[in-house]
């Protein structure tokens, strides 16, 4: 393997785009370093070699060992990371964005700390789970309950169909095998769909931190995001599996989880709700990155010599 110290950084414009990239990719007892561009994955089968301009997220099981050059690549690739204890507990570490852009973190911002705009984006969200409905008159209070209410009926629903009891959403941080089964199902499907949501949010610009509908957490947006699709992927797949009393209920949900994603285009879906939660169709039509500051015009183009006096 190389030791050639500081390869050259990745350009931006040369990296798959998120949407183009795996969901995720899940690894346990083996140890992670890089040849030139590629994550090496070293087991007792050998060495596999992974293109890290394909990937979105490493869940990282286990047993593994990962080199501070892996790191390098995996950060300068944009890809996150998701390191998953035995008892499901997770720590992220995020890859630099896949842009040079701030307009979409700059809109967060803008829309989070505005009453009514704020409002505005959780209305939208609402709209995505309820397509057919209009809920622009209907207050937060009327909306948390109508979601609510959608979801004990999702529960049920699949409660019936796989014969699986359900007694509600119960669960220990710190314990994964204290819930019963169909707990453990949902929160090892829900840590993926977290991992995928925390990678697209990093990789597109935006804060993780920045909710609308959760917030006060390092990862609100996150958990904002991850919940417009629990009740299409998440929930059915643990009812089904936790009907087939299977040993290995984690690595299994993984795999299901992971092929409905690219069944549904998650990916892709994700990038394309968070812009519609955040712009109008006409503030993408703007390709420069770098402006000024004007605290009259708003902004003004960067990279010119203003002279003394110079307004524009």
């Amino acid at each position: 393997m190389s030791e050639t110290a500081g390869m050259i950084k990745p350009d931006i414009q040369a990296l798959p785009q998120i949407t183009d990239r795996i969901t995720f990719l899940y690894l346990e007892h083996c140890k992670i370093n890089r040849q030139d561009s590629a994550i090496t994955v070293i087991d007792d089968k050998g060495i596999t070699n992974i293109p890290s301009g394909i990937i979105s997220v490493l869940m990282l099981g286990p047993g593994t060992e990962i080199t501070h050059r892996a790191m390098e690549l995996i950060g300068d690739s944009g890809i996150s990371i998701c390191w998953i204890g035995e008892h499901g507990v997770r720590y992220y570490a995020g890859g630099r964005p896949l842009t040079h852009s701030s307009r979409l973190i700059l809109k967060q911002a803008e829309l989070v700390s505005t009453k009514r705009k704020h409002l505005d984006v959780v209305k939208k969200m609402y709209n995505i789970r309820f397509p057919d409905e209009d809920v622009s008159g209907l207050t937060l209070q009327q909306l948390r309950g109508r979601e609510g209410s959608r979801i004990r009926k999702v529960y049920k629903e699949f409660s019936k169909k796989w014969g699986v009891p359900w007694n509600g959403r119960e669960y220990d941080h710190g314990n994964f095998t204290a819930s019963d089964v169909v707990n453990q199902a949902l929160s090892a499907g829900h840590a993926c769909l977290y991992g995928l949501a925390h990678a697209v949010i990093c990789a597109i610009g935006c804060s993780p931190a920045l909710g609308f509908v959760h917030t006060g957490h390092e990862c609100s947006f996150v958990y904002d995001i991850a919940d417009l699709y629990k009740a299409e992927i998440t929930i059915p797949i643990a009812f089904e599996i936790a009907a087939q009393e299977t040993e290995d209920i984690a690595r299994i949900i993984r795999h299901r989880v992971r092929d409905e994603m690219v069944k549904t285009r998650l990916l892709e879906r994700m990038v394309k709700d968070i812009k519609y939660l955040f712009m109008t169709e006409n503030e993408y039509t703007e390709d420069k990155v770098m402006y000024l500051w004007d605290d009259k015009n708003n902004l003004v183009d960067c990279g010119r010599q203003y002279g003394i006096g110079e307004s524009k």
